[in-house]
């Protein structure tokens, strides 16, 4: 029922990097990874093997582009597409202020034309798919017909994904922070943007935090992207895997996906890279479980040590001192 389903985790900034990514992998072999948002002037002038490292292993994985100019988006789509991304997704959601100092993210949305534009010279040059992340509003533009003249005239450069965080973004006096939770959501919006243009995959980003909620959108919408719930609770990527499979899928324990991160972390470590990079990521595995506090703070406090290896997380597991 839901393999067709496009089911993602947001890109989060500071958050979703490589190591995290291979983490969600583990514990979900189908899901859609994102990277954090990459600013096309930084991966043009910057180092773009070491901005686009990922491991084979996360496929399906998406590369998002922050940027406003189409010769430089499609210069930066084909360097993502021949590193092998499965995707280019176009950021027209964030509403930060370095952002906006850059005219891209939320503020596009005042642009649909220059969208588009950026979207036709990507597929120019590209042939993966192009998909953009979105509001359903900014400020005072806090509308239907605002939103749907957005989507119909984007969609016009062929761009058939919509993914659609079901909030408003505040662009003055509010944190980015903030943004993710102050503006009320609204799915009625996102409803009757499918209702209006269906055929175009629309997908629903925005409090997601229960495998009900999840099924319910996605027996109308055609997909939907789960957000911060994802990081601070990975083990509900686990839950919705199983969701996808009908509970068809064997049994993995958090210990189980804890020690099948371990070749990964040692492979690291032998790089230069230092334990916490990684298990930052793995603070909530065990969120809403009997001395989940006890993993998170034994982790926290000895991963940051010179030298920390895989003993920090085996150390963890016997100060829990409990059947994991």
């Amino acid at each position: 029922m839901y393999i067709d389903k496009y089911i993602s985790v947001a890109p989060m900034m500071d958050w979703t990097d490589r190591h995290c990514r291979y983490f969600m992998r583990i514990l979900n072999p189908d899901i859609r990874l994102f990277t954090e948002m990459i600013v096309v002037d930084a991966l043009m002038h910057g180092d773009h093997r070491k901005l686009l490292n990922y491991d084979q292993s996360e496929h399906p994985v998406v590369l998002q582009l922050g940027g406003n100019d189409p010769e430089k988006m499609k210069k930066a789509a084909t360097i993502g597409a021949k590193a092998g991304f499965d995707e280019i997704n176009i950021n027209v959601g964030c509403p930060s202020d370095r952002v906006k100092s850059g005219s891209f993210g939320a503020c596009l949305m005042e642009k649909p034309k220059l969208i588009g534009n950026c979207i036709q010279s990507i597929k120019s040059a590209i042939d993966s798919p192009v998909s953009v992340k979105t509001r359903i509003g900014i400020d005072d533009l806090d509308n239907y017909e605002f939103l749907q003249n957005f989507v119909g005239i984007v969609s016009e450069s062929g761009c058939t994904t919509f993914i659609i965080h079901a909030r408003k973004a505040i662009l003055t006096g509010l944190s980015p922070k903030k943004n993710l939770s102050v503006p009320p959501l609204n799915y009625d919006r996102v409803y009757q943007l499918k209702s209006e243009f269906d055929h175009l995959n629309i997908i629903l980003n925005g409090g997601l935090n229960s495998i009900e909620d999840c099924l319910k959108h996605l027996k109308s919408l055609d997909g939907i992207m789960i957000g911060r719930h994802a990081y601070r609770n990975p083990w509900f990527l686990k839950e919705i895997y199983n969701m996808m499979l009908n509970n068809q899928n064997p049994e993995m324990s958090r210990q189980d996906v804890v020690k099948r991160m371990y070749p990964y972390i040692e492979s690291q470590l032998s790089k230069g890279v230092k334990l916490n990079h990684i298990t930052r990521h793995m603070l909530g595995l065990f969120s809403s479980q009997p001395r989940a506090k006890l993993w998170r703070s034994y982790i926290s406090e000895h991963s940051k040590k010179e030298k920390a290896g895989i003993e920090v997380l085996e150390n963890a597991f016997k100060k829990m001192a409990v059947s994991v």
